[in-house]
């Protein structure tokens, strides 16, 4: 399915030239404030958290007023008609009626995608449970342009919950897309990055190793990209607490890693990195916070300005199956064409990725 608005629900889906434009763009900002205060004036935003939410929310929040535009939205699903029982389609067909651009925060993965089948109006993902977080990965790109100069030739440590991180899902499909760079995937067995983005690294020519002690490899990274182990994404409390204290970065582990190592956390940070860690010149992740709002002011502004459309739905419809990832949208909303991708036996969920193997 082709919609006749831009949307953002996977960096993925843009060229990596457009990724660069938006980066650029939002270095500009950075640099030139003033030039932008009145580039989205008599716009308006809707902003649908579903989710909790501090930075991504605020980030997009300050963006659009400092574009001189307006805001509209509920950050807590128990304030709206969803309390009520309101499907995803209707409130976001409604609310799109209201807005120029809509930012979508969901708990399900695919989330986003479905909300964009029927917007009006462009929808920008904000994070769509564990599955991607586009906007977060721009401001990640944006971060390691400013800090460190370059976007390839890293060796790019990733460290914590890799299997329900949607920031750490969608930082490694775009770093795979520049040329030269190589990941060490540190984890416990239980909380290893899924198959389909390890074989999106492979398929790129970048190449990754699966470890399990950050000592063992830091002091050989660039980046070391920390994350907190998901208390909300376990089926229970107990297997959370079981990896709850895997691995904090300390003064004592930071010592072993190169001066001009940075690093960097999508946030909210629980334990993972100790306080001490925060006055030390390589852990930039509150300036990461920072670059989060010039980036999305640059997002918005490129969003609103391009007509050109989005193909949502690439496969082909089997209503007769169903994703066998019980978190994904669509056995949640089950007027969903259930779209699938791939060939043979084997296909893919169009909304979480998550992989089927078809019985005859």
């Amino acid at each position: 399915m082709i919609s006749p608005l831009p949307h953002l629900i996977d960096l993925n889906d843009y060229p990596v030239s457009w990724w660069n434009k938006i980066i650029s763009l939002g270095q500009d900002i950075k640099n030139h404030p003033q030039r932008y205060t009145h580039a989205c004036d008599g716009k308006i935003m809707a902003t649908l958290f579903y989710e909790p939410s501090t930075r991504t929310q605020m980030s997009f929040q300050s963006a659009m007023i400092r574009l001189g535009g307006s805001i509209i939205g509920f950050d807590n699903p128990a304030t709206s008609s969803v309390s009520k029982g309101e499907n995803l389609k209707d409130t976001t067909k409604i609310v799109s009626n209201y807005a120029d651009i809509l930012i979508i925060r969901h708990p399900l993965p695919g989330a986003a995608k479905a909300a964009a089948l029927t917007a009006d109006c462009s929808v920008i993902n904000a994070g769509d449970g564990g599955h991607l977080h586009p906007t977060q990965t721009l401001t990640d790109l944006l971060t390691l342009k400013e800090e460190k100069g370059r976007l390839d030739n890293l060796n790019i440590g990733l460290c914590g919950d890799l299997v329900n991180g949607r920031t750490v899902h969608s930082l490694c499909k775009a770093l795979s897309a520049y040329s030269g760079n190589t990941f060490v995937l540190i984890s416990t067995p239980e909380l290893r990055l899924p198959s389909y983005i390890k074989d999106i690294i492979t398929a790129s020519g970048s190449r990754y190793t699966e470890v399990s002690a950050l000592d063992e490899v830091i002091n050989d990274l660039d980046m070391l990209y920390m994350t907190r182990i998901q208390q909300e994404r376990f089926a229970s409390k107990e297997e959370y607490l079981a990896q709850k204290d895997t691995y904090v970065l300390d003064l004592k582990k930071l010592k072993k890693s190169r001066s001009d190592m940075i690093v960097m956390h999508p946030m909210p940070r629980v334990d993972e990195i100790s306080i001490e860690v925060d006055n030390d010149p390589r852990a930039i992740y509150f300036k990461q916070a920072k670059y989060g709002m010039y980036v999305r002011m640059a997002l918005i502004m490129t969003m609103l300005e391009n007509s050109s459309p989005t193909q949502l739905l690439k496969g082909s419809v089997h209503n007769d199956c169903h994703c066998s990832n019980p978190k994904c949208i669509t056995n949640t909303e089950l007027y969903l064409p259930k779209s699938f991708t791939g060939y043979g036996d084997t296909i893919e969920c169009e909304y979480c990725d998550e992989r089927l193997l078809l019985t005859h």
